[in-house]
């Protein structure tokens, strides 16, 4: 078999193939019987017809159907013998053949690129500490105790704390009400910062059996609607926020913690380790960010399309069933997409050459300190998980870029800024 590698592009190459009508006997003869076990012919029975008279009558269409499976098979064979590793899917270009002469194929296909690191020592990046306040921590607390309040009927409402039970009915321009436009028993929690002002304002100080008027502004399909509404209580219920007590600590962490002061004390330390986990995500990202911008890198577009069917794979987790909703616009998913992806894309190029250039490898002891860490999360024995990570190339992966990020924050010039607002 002659195997001709041209180059079209650094991440393009197209393999031209030619093999002689002996090497291509084995495949036809494959052809003929698996064919044979298909055809009939009159006078014997179903796949019983001698292969010879099977070859006669049906031999030539049988091989020129089976050339798109042989073209398929000696590709294999020469991407094993050449070294050839595609990305995405190999596409067959051309193809010559007559009864009795070789077959001549093209094959084009994307490969990973060779490409120069550009500096990746030295990368200024700003790295956010968030100080966790009391204010944050009150607010936490506050946010605990409403998620375990209970409900106290009354007879008015005269702070955002209370619930109020109405039924709504969308008025027309005239003030006359919609029929097929009301909505009945609907519950607006007050302090609910979903709730549109205009009817915070409206059911402000309303009692039970009152009858408020609110418009609202919403926006259906792209244009704006003004909405006038009648909102008619039926019931109030005031919101009662337990008290912190130890009791109600003990209540909602289940016996872990038994004080009220220990438990604030463990809240303010699990706020500080959050931060502390989405102030290095943000450091990385900005760090891995400024590296991929100073590489010019080509990407093939199969590593692109493997990103964006990942992707759709876990958008379908999402769903009942893993089926998406009738309406969903794949071509709409991958096109908003594409620059993530393209941008992974890029970043997994780099990040494999960085690996290599840095001679990065995964030991033995970071396998065990990763199994001694997971093994109470996942109620393994460490043993057990060191056996699974021995073989697990996505754990390897793992303990490869967390070495590769280490290395990048180490060599940057890290500037902090302490700051109490949200790190995104």
């Amino acid at each position: 078999m002659e195997v001709k590698i041209n180059d079209i592009s650094d991440i393009q190459k197209e393999v031209e193939i030619t093999a002689t009508p002996a090497e291509l006997l084995p495949h036809f003869e494959e052809a003929y019987k698996r064919e044979q076990a298909k055809i009939e012919i009159k006078g014997f029975r179903k796949g019983k017809a001698p292969l010879d008279m099977v070859k006669k009558i049906y031999g030539e269409s049988i091989e020129y159907g089976a050339l798109d499976h042989i073209a398929s098979d000696l590709f294999r064979e020469a991407a094993d013998a050449h070294h050839i590793h595609p990305v995405g899917e190999p596409a067959l270009v051309d193809m010559h053949f007559h009864r009795g002469e070789p077959l001549t194929f093209k094959v084009r296909y994307e490969v990973m690129p060779s490409i120069t690191l550009a500096e990746y020592k030295g990368i200024p990046a700003e790295k956010a500490v968030h100080v966790v306040t009391d204010e944050e921590v009150n607010g936490e607390l506050l946010r605990l105790r409403k998620s375990n309040s209970t409900f106290a009927e009354a007879v008015a409402a005269p702070d955002d704390e209370h619930v109020v039970t109405a039924d709504v009915q969308q008025l027309d321009t005239t003030g006359a009400p919609i029929i097929g436009r009301k909505t009945e028993g609907a519950r607006i929690y007050l302090a609910d910062e979903t709730v549109y002002p205009e009817i915070k304002k409206a059911l402000s100080g309303v009692a039970v059996g009152e009858s408020r008027r609110a418009t609202i502004e919403v926006e259906r399909e792209g244009s704006k609607e003004i909405n006038a509404l009648d909102l008619h209580v039926t019931k109030i219920e005031k919101v009662v926020l337990p008290e912190l007590t130890d009791e109600f600590v003990k209540t909602v962490t289940k016996e872990k913690v038994t004080s009220a002061d220990a438990f604030v004390t463990q809240l303010r330390t699990d706020l500080e380790s959050y931060w502390k986990d989405r102030s290095e995500r943000a450091l990385m990202d900005a760090i891995v960010g400024e590296v991929v911008r100073r590489h010019t890198v080509s990407v093939p577009e199969g590593l692109i399309k493997g990103y964006l069917d990942s992707m759709l794979e876990d958008m379908k987790n999402r769903y009942p069933n893993k089926k998406l909703p009738p309406q969903f616009d794949d071509a709409e998913f991958r096109k908003q997409n594409r620059p993530y992806a393209e941008f992974q894309a890029k970043w997994y190029i780099i990040r494999e050459r960085l690996i290599e250039a840095e001679k990065l490898t995964v030991e033995e002891s970071d396998m065990e300190r990763l199994a001694e860490a997971d093994a109470p999360k996942v109620g393994l024995d460490k043993e057990a998980l060191m056996n699974f990570y021995r073989t697990s190339d996505a754990m390897k992966d793992r303990i490869l870029s967390e070495k590769l990020n280490e290395f990048l924050k180490k060599h940057a010039v890290i500037t902090e800024k302490i700051t109490e607002e949200p790190i995104e």
